[in-house]
């Protein structure tokens, strides 16, 4: 352990966080405990190798994640790095913010590695694999890209419902489909397909949102025949065929027909019953919301984000059904908790939970309510205002007018890359004394970042770093754009290399078509490694259990 981590200290001069084996953490995942396993290194890194059930939280960002990720503090919290002290940062960060049952995983991913334990690469892992393990289990039906090609060429009577979130929808899908995001889709098909001679084709960009939009349908006893669409958009393209971009063809947030909700009720109620998923009363969150101090409440409301905005469950937090399990990592960050998913019409909670019933979460429950809250939840960690530090879009425009300051991003890189300030450097918080080493002697360093939260949480690590004065521009490229000073995708300058972001396979600049091809690759072969990992508890509805027959 470095002498960093060593001297990791809490108020009064305890350890902040003590050092725990691979094999006390193994034995952790199997006590049945609420546990949460915080991977600090930055997403790419993370995604290189990492434990299956870690939750990436990067130092870089720890105060904007851990409030929704880990929200009780009393949480017991293993933190994961490259045994380089970084966990030791973030276990400094944590306690004097009240987390005070802190460990840290001993050598690292490295010491998991030495004890014999399996490392996953990819993110949103057991996600992935649990989507192979219903496709397994389940047999849901597949499509080939060229087999539907034949189809829409034919003129048979078919639909395509996309089943991802409406913005990677516009970039990119298949010619003629409609933007359905998963948990909608028993709720919406019937309206789409009334004819039960129709067949219903899901696709995503490439397999999990696939086969388990397919298999909602087929679980809720659709009569129509349901296939996924082999590989999604990244099968499509692969198969040499053109994908559709700037699509916006969406359904409206309205309520779907009487007759479509009544049937999906009536569906989602028999699946419910099957997955063992239990209703609740706004009588029993209340008392679970009153006892969420000795045990974690996730509130997560898994309808239309259009909805959320509109008015929701005071304290809920926006998670739409389809991406909660396409990625439950993202929103739920301690195992063994319980989960409460809040739905007005019930279906897409009910169908969402059965769901993560099935991926082995055992306290999952269904509340049908509405709400008017438009209240969001806290972002980051502490007071992040610091008046002294603080520097306004036009003060700073003056600054750099004169060539008195130097703009240093902190935001994510992909978003550095779409809007920065004119002649800003993208870096990373916690790896910011070697950008502005990088950059070299400043005159005034003004941190700035997407909305201006991350920046002033920043400023103690770059006045430790530089002799230069340290500014935050308040409100950030938000802010700055607000005031009507212009943000650019021209000429970045990159401190330091972009680690923080796992890109997909249509997001990197170049090798596409490889990218894609070892991602299905790498998709498909995860239920052995899984197997090997031991610490799931995958239960899919197995045939003529799920299609009821």
């Amino acid at each position: 352990m470095s002498g960093e981590a060593a001297a990791a200290r809490r108020p009064g001069g305890d350890p902040a966080a003590r050092l725990v084996t691979a094999s006390a953490v193994r034995s952790m995942l199997d006590d049945g405990g609420e546990l949460a396993l915080l991977d600090v290194r930055e997403e790419l890194i993370f995604s290189g190798a990492h434990l299956l059930h870690a939750r990436s939280a990067p130092l870089s960002r720890l105060e904007l994640r851990v409030p929704q990720l880990v929200p009780r503090r009393a949480t017991r919290i293993v933190l994961i790095d490259d045994g380089d002290g970084l966990a030791a940062r973030a276990a400094a960060i944590l306690s004097r913010h009240g987390y005070d049952n802190l460990s840290i995983l001993q050598d690292g991913v490295g010491g998991w590695a030495a004890a014999g334990y399996e490392l996953f690469s990819g993110v949103h892992v057991p996600s992935k694999a649990f989507g192979e393990a219903v496709e397994h289990t389940s047999g849901t039906p597949s499509i080939d890209p060229l087999e539907l090609d034949r189809m829409m060429q034919a003129g048979d009577d078919f639909i395509i419902v996309d089943s991802r979130p409406f913005d990677e929808f516009t970039r990119v899908s298949i010619p003629t489909a409609t933007n359905v995001p998963g948990a909608e889709l028993v709720l919406r098909v019937r309206d789409l397909a009334p004819s039960a001679g129709t067949t219903v084709v899901v696709n995503c960009a490439g397999r999990t949102r696939s086969i388990i939009g397919a298999q909602s349908l087929i679980n809720a006893g659709l009569p129509n025949r349901v296939v996924a669409l082999r590989n999604g958009t990244m099968g499509w393209t692969l198969a040499g065929l053109a994908p559709a971009h700037g699509d916006e063809t969406r359904l409206p947030p309205a309520a779907p027909s009487r007759q479509t909700l009544a049937w999906a009720q009536a569906a989602a109620a028999s699946v419910a019953q099957r997955c063992g998923v239990p209703h609740i009363d706004m009588g029993q969150l209340r008392q679970w919301q009153d006892e969420s101090a000795t045990r974690t409440l996730y509130l997560l409301d898994v309808r239309d984000p259009r909805e959320y905005a509109a008015g929701h469950v005071a304290g809920a937090i926006s998670a739409p059904g389809g991406q909660l399990v396409q990625a439950t990592d993202l929103y739920v960050g301690t195992l063994n908790a319980r989960i409460v998913l809040v739905d007005d019409l019930e279906v897409r909670a009910t169908m969402t939970a059965s769901w993560l019933a099935q991926m082995g979460y055992g306290d999952v429950f269904v509340l049908a309510a509405a709400g008017n809250a438009t209240d969001e939840p806290a972002a980051a960690l502490g007071d992040a205002e610091r008046p002294e530090f603080r520097i306004e879009p036009a003060d700073l425009a003056a600054l750099i007018e004169r060539n008195g300051a130097t703009v240093v991003d902190l935001s994510l890189s992909r978003n550095y890359g779409k809007r920065h300030i004119p002649g800003a450097w993208f870096a990373i918080r916690s790896r910011l004394d070697r950008a502005l080493a990088a950059i070299g002697l400043p005159e005034t360093v003004v941190l700035t970042s997407e909305d201006g939260v991350l920046a002033p949480l920043a400023v103690d690590e770059a006045q430790a770093s530089t002799r230069a004065p340290v500014r935050y521009l308040a409100g950030g490229n938000a802010a700055w754009s607000a005031a009507g000073r212009a943000l650019t995708a021209d000429n970045p300058r990159f401190a330091d290399e972009p680690l923080d972001v796992w890109l997909k396979p249509y997001e990197r600049r170049s090798g596409h078509t490889a990218a894609m091809q070892e991602y299905l690759t790498w998709e498909i072969d995860l239920p052995v490694r899984i197997a090997r990992d031991a610490t799931t508890r995958f239960r899919p509805l197995a045939p003529g259990v799920a299609d009821g027959h």
